[in-house]
């Protein structure tokens, strides 16, 4: 959306903000997984938006990242390709892209897993700003009035909502409403691309266009590779490596619990009778740590630890079955 147009939105309405918070955390409220990647996304654009204590002295102003074909090629300024998407004029401009952004991203990132839908998110940023770029330059070389989108001003997450909503509807037979129409959800993006260029005056058409235009490629892309993409690998590498620490000491946690409580357990599998720091109890088959000598479980000394002697007399092998299940019992009450 232009300068201009997104002044007239941001003077449309005041107080959504706490509407936009409380309708995110009902949402949230509601859901078992909660889709961290749209939580972030929407975290990210309203922070910008509001500019709180110091953010307001490190992010740039909104007149360094305006989307300008004209400055973007001139300069080589990546700052206004990429931050331009996440900048909003107007309250309610902000809160419409992200009622969008939130209804859209739940459902991809729950059906995609999240390593993939930021792997994604990435992607339709970079495709539908670089094809409004190019069909920006493309109208100023092949048309007389390309001059105007190729000089325009623009800010907003749209673009990118435009391609999630192709891929979102992109295998659907259903039908959505548009603005009161009923159209396959197929061509919903088209039809809404259409319908707020005909009744919202001051929104950028290429950009908008640009945005269904990437959610296509993106889908031919994805369906002529078979494997994992690049991104989405390079993403998981991350993540990986950035959550090492917490999970080596989640590690060091479980150890010490194993260690300290719930130290043993009963069964016969074979596979545990040559764990070393563990011996099995010959009356109840309960594996205890070799920390101890007396069963946790039925309380029979331990045989041939170099605590108690081999010829220890041991009658516990003479036990009736009630006298173990009270020793059980007695255990378990401790």
């Amino acid at each position: 959306m232009d300068g201009d147009g997104q002044q007239r939105v941001g003077r449309m309405s005041r107080g959504l903000l706490p509407l936009l918070a409380l309708h995110v955390a009902n949402e949230y409220h509601r859901l078992d997984r909660k889709p961290p990647v749209t939580a972030g996304l929407l975290l990210a654009n309203t922070l910008i938006y509001l500019r709180p204590g110091p953010l307001h002295r490190l992010l740039p102003t909104i007149d360094e990242v305006w989307f300008n074909p004209h400055l973007i090629i001139k300069y080589g300024d990546l700052k206004r390709f990429f931050l331009s998407a996440f900048y909003h004029m107007g309250e309610s401009h902000l809160v419409y892209n992200m009622l969008s952004l939130l209804w859209k991203g739940i459902q991809l990132e729950t059906s995609m897993g999240s390593i993939e839908f930021a792997s994604m998110v990435a992607a339709l940023l970079g495709l539908s700003q670089g094809i409004t770029l190019l069909l920006a330059k493309s109208l100023l070389v092949f048309f007389d009035y390309g001059s105007a989108y190729y000089h325009q001003y623009a800010v907003g997450f749209s673009g990118v909502l435009f391609a999630m909503k192709v891929v979102l509807n992109a295998q659907s037979d259903d039908y959505a409403y548009v603005h009161g129409m009923v159209i396959p959800a197929r061509h919903a993006a088209w039809a809404e691309l259409i319908l707020i260029q005909l009744f919202v005056p001051g929104v950028s058409f290429i950009g908008h266009l640009g945005g269904i235009l990437a959610g296509l490629l993106y889908l031919r892309l994805r369906g002529s590779y078979s494997g994992p993409d690049p991104l989405t690998i390079m993403m998981r590498s991350v993540a990986g490596i950035v959550s090492w620490p917490l999970r080596f000491v989640r590690s060091l946690f479980e150890f010490r619990r194993r260690r300290i409580s719930g130290r043993g357990r009963i069964g016969r599998s074979p596979s545990r009778r040559g764990l070393s720091g563990v011996w099995r109890c010959p009356v109840c088959t309960y594996d205890n740590s070799a920390w101890v000598d007396v069963c946790e479980m039925c309380s029979t000394m331990r045989r041939g630890n170099g605590f108690s002697p081999m010829h220890t007399p041991d009658r516990t092998g003479d036990l009736s079955v009630e006298e173990l299940r009270r020793r059980r019992l007695e255990r378990f009450d401790r």
